[in-house]
């Protein structure tokens, strides 16, 4: 303990500093893409720096090898088999978050979406406290579920709390827990999406996937999805975007409307942990860490002199909705920098982007259809002759109200049909508009074998959260490209040797299967618009 601080007790200028002190030979190469996101970043949320987004240099995959690839954690695995019978993916994941957690000296972060997590996910998270624990460490942990109102009335964190000291056993004494549930905005629509397990401020996975057996492992069509893990001063970052979210939820922990809060050993709610100061920076890895606060947490930065011109189209309404906070809200941009971020990404694609996603639009209503300044960044590079692949979840996983399947719509036209109109507005002309997605766009619904379904005949479900750009740079987090206004996190790593490691291990596997649903292939002449 006599090396560790709080960090959050340190100045963020001192504690980016510290974070920045120890150089990386590798991460001298050059960065286009993670200095173009950095540059937005810092133009429209520069208060934020350091508690919602941060670059740091230094880091290391979370490979089991060195130059290994499976820092790629990918549910379930299985590609080319619609029996699902091998998962080494699902495996893997377990595996790796158990481990990160039996390392842990200090500190154990975990977020997600409600419910709490259960069955494996659960079984490795108690796994990995019970050795922590068993090696003389006592250790803080919080767990921080996001709860949509209504939805998970029954998601109460007593009862979770009690599950896991129990399932603990003697090695509870050793564990002091924060279990939460929060809403930071009904009317917002806005509660915790990150997926996050950060161990001492050294260790992080994130990315898409929610810890819930009956969606991922417990069923014959489990969901495809992606987290990546990581280790180094990129881990300090997604510890502190959790202190910010924790702030919230403990001044707030006595209104039951937005918080429910229970705790362990007579615990208070702690809003920071115990971390490593300064994580080791022995890798070569630069990552960029962003995140967004969502509606209810804070209204703006007030550093931000960001003056963007927001989008007037009108087909991104249905009729009726509620307020269009990622079409027509300045002041919720600056305080959700991931946004700007992802545009920011795809605009400095030069030769060709992949983008695979549950959806691009956004159940209507009440949100709004889409994001129009995404897919102004899109048409503007297909206008230029960027290549441009799209891979969203199959419609028919659409659940009854929309948003409560694993798509949100009803076929590839509504993707197809909202890129034409912005590079209709773009080109002022049709048939340069038609050419333009005709001559450089890829556009397909997913798939994971050359079946049509499951061998159970249930569509595949794809729940990434996914952009890369010029087989150099990617995000992989929780946050979705369809207006969605949660508190999300995600890391921007450029990295043309990670970028490849993705480009075989995910997306050339997928496009494999996936093509043969394809709207739009311009390397097959495919193109039905």
């Amino acid at each position: 303990m006599a090396r560790t601080i709080r960090t959050t007790a340190l100045p963020l200028a001192l504690s980016a500093l510290l974070l920045s002190a120890a150089p990386a030979a590798a991460d001298a190469a050059p960065t286009p893409h993670l200095d173009a996101v950095e540059q937005t970043l810092r133009q429209v949320s520069p208060g934020l720096e350091g508690s919602v987004w941060e670059r740091t240099s230094g880091n290391r995959l979370g490979a089991s090898a060195p130059g290994g690839s499976d820092w790629l954690l990918q549910t379930p695995g299985c590609w080319g088999d619609p029996t699902c019978a091998d998962r080494p993916g699902s495996r893997r994941l377990l595996e790796k978050v158990r481990e990160d957690i039996a390392n842990a000296r200090q500190s154990v972060d975990i977020s997600t979406l409600a419910p709490f997590p259960d069955g494996g996910f659960q079984d490795a998270i108690v796994s990995g406290l019970r050795e922590a624990t068993q090696k003389g460490n006592r250790l803080q942990v919080r767990i921080l579920v996001g709860a949509a109102p209504v939805y998970h009335a029954n998601v109460i964190p007593s009862s979770y709390r009690d599950e896991l000291v129990k399932k603990l056993g003697p090695a509870a004494a050793g564990v002091t827990l924060n279990v939460a549930s929060m809403t930071t905005s009904k009317t917002g629509f806005s509660w915790n999406h990150s997926k996050l397990v950060v161990v001492d401020g050294k260790s992080v996975i994130t990315g898409g996937i929610n810890s819930w057996k009956n969606d991922y492992l417990d069923t014959t069509h489990p969901v495809n999805d992606v987290d990546l893990a990581l280790s180094g001063p990129a881990a300090g970052s997604a510890g502190r975007y959790l202190d910010t979210l924790w702030d919230w939820t403990c001044r707030n922990k006595n209104s039951w409307t937005s918080v429910w809060f229970a705790s362990s050993n007579g615990a208070g709610c702690m809003p920071t942990l115990p971390r490593t100061a300064v994580p080791a920076a022995d890798g070569d890895i630069p990552a960029l860490a962003v995140g967004g606060l969502g509606v209810g947490i804070r209204r703006n930065d007030p550093a931000s002199l960001f003056k963007p011109v927001l989008p007037t189209a009108s087909d991104t309404k249905c009729g009726f909705g509620v307020h269009d906070y990622t079409n027509a809200d300045r002041d919720y941009d600056t305080v959700n920098p991931e946004e700007s971020a992802l545009r920011a990404l795809v605009a400095s694609a030069t030769e060709h982007i992949e983008i695979s996603q549950q959806d691009l639009h956004a159940t209507c209503p009440p949100l709004p259809r889409y994001d129009v300044r995404l897919y102004d960044a899109l048409a503007a590079k297909l206008a230029a002759g960027v290549k441009v692949r799209i891979v969203v979840s199959d419609p028919a996983n659409r659940g009854a109200l929309g948003s409560d399947g694993y798509s949100q719509i009803t076929s590839l036209s509504e993707v197809s049909d909202a890129l034409r109109g912005r590079l209709r507005a773009l080109t002022g002309d049709e048939p340069k508009a038609k050419a333009a997605m005709c001559g450089n766009l890829q556009l397909a619904t997913f798939r994971a074998s050359d079946k049509p379904t499951w061998a159970d005949g249930k569509p595949y479900a794809q729940h990434h959260k996914l952009v890369s750009v010029d087989g150099s740079a990617f995000y992989i987090g929780s946050k979705n490209l369809y207006p969605s206004w949660l508190q999300d996190f995600g890391y921007v790593i450029e990295s043309p040797a990670a970028a490849r490691q993705l480009a075989d291990g995910l997306l050339a596997p997928q496009w494999t299967y996936s093509q043969a649903t394809a709207t739009y292939d311009y390397a097959r002449g495919i193109c039905q618009g």
